[in-house]
């Protein structure tokens, strides 16, 4: 493992932009129709859950990555299996990444540019910022993180006052009942973003002060969770829940219909800046959980002899895993799937084998 430590305040900022994501831009949560923001909170409630577990396992073995006590828990050889599944895992989200945001600068800024040239230029940055250490990404998440709350800030003041925010088109609640809110809710909205938080367990052995896990995770995934909620909820309100149906980046629309005063339009450039901001750090953190956890797996000095090479991978993965967005989102019907095991089912397993591995020593002690 990397020499190095961050701290509390650093990884909440870390932590809050990963949730942000591309959940802020893309079309999140419409299976739930004008609910889509009540469905978020309840995922979010269940993230909350779910972080539990993360940090009951962390508590469990302090210093060690994610790949290394699922082989304590596991025993050496599955758990070294289990382990290469997870990184391979988050590398191919991290591929996922680029190629949204790829797919999103070309479609509303850069519309001659090359995708290549976009997904290259981004995980180049990322590469170079990863092997400065992880005391760098977090000093950089600090200065970010006070970037988009502005960002946040600016955004949505205009929007309020455009005039264009109708907040009947939220209305009624509970129009098609329970069923539609529980099943956008669980599991979808759970794994994304709010699973995706498994990614820290390679990161929360650098905290300076591991007492504070616990509140700063919670404090990222109910912050991060209040956010995407009241951003469906307004989205909705000025588009209405067929536009957001129809629309791949209702974020983007929703502020590209401001227009005030005859000179202030085309505020498009604030989602575009903000999604950078996301997705170079959530990206950056699969890529680097990615390396940790192979350089644990096959005992390498350290992780920067593959990041490089890693990299690569994942430009290559972000240009050929689909020829179109909306292809893209087919792609990932089958990763759903495997998302629900290893974000959900895998973990709660790990749990329940600590939990009896503890009784049983006590009673033998």
């Amino acid at each position: 493992m990397e020499k190095a430590k961050i701290s509390g305040i650093q990884l909440f900022a870390i932590m809050f932009i990963f949730e942000l994501g591309t959940a802020l831009v893309v079309n999140y949560g419409t299976d739930a129709g004008k609910d889509a923001w009540l469905s978020t909170l309840l995922a979010m409630s269940s993230g909350v859950a779910l972080f539990f577990i993360f940090y009951f396992l962390f508590r469990q073995y302090p210093n060690l990555p994610f790949t290394g006590y699922i082989r304590e828990i596991f025993g050496k050889y599955l758990g070294w299996i289990i382990g290469l599944v997870y990184c391979s895992h988050f590398i191919y989200i991290c591929g996922r990444n680029v190629r949204e945001f790829g797919s999103l600068i070309i479609s509303s800024t850069l519309l001659e540019t090359p995708l290549v040239v976009i997904n290259l230029t981004l995980v180049v940055v990322m590469c170079y910022v990863i092997h400065l250490g992880v005391e760098v990404v977090g000093r950089t998440a600090e200065v970010f993180i006070v970037i988009l709350f502005l960002l946040g800030i600016v955004g949505n003041f205009f929007i309020l006052v455009s005039g264009d925010v109708n907040f009947h088109q939220i209305r009624p609640f509970l129009e098609h009942g329970w069923k539609p809110i529980l099943t956008t809710a669980f599991p979808h909205l759970l794994i994304f973003p709010f699973g995706e938080m498994i990614a820290f367990t390679m990161l929360l052995p650098y905290l300076n002060r591991p007492e504070l896990a616990k509140r700063v995770g919670l404090t990222a995934v109910i912050s991060s969770g209040l956010i995407l909620s009241w951003t469906v909820l307004l989205n909705t309100s000025v588009l209405g829940i067929n536009v957001m149906h129809r629309s791949v980046f209702p974020t983007l629309t929703a502020v590209g219909k401001v227009h005030l005063l005859e000179f202030i339009e085309r505020l498009d450039a604030i989602v575009v800046f903000t999604l950078l901001i996301t997705v170079f750090f959530k990206a950056s953190i699969y890529l680097y959980a990615a390396v940790i956890g192979l350089a644990d797996l096959f005992k390498l000095n350290t992780y920067r002899q593959i990041l490089f090479p890693i990299g690569t991978i994942v430009i290559f993965l972000s240009l050929t895993m689909a020829s179109s967005f909306a292809e893209q989102g087919e792609e990932g019907v089958f990763n759903h799937y495997l998302s629900i095991a290893l974000l959900v089912v895998i973990p709660l397993i790990m749990l329940l084998v600590s939990l009896i591995r503890r009784r049983f020593k006590e009673r033998l002690s």
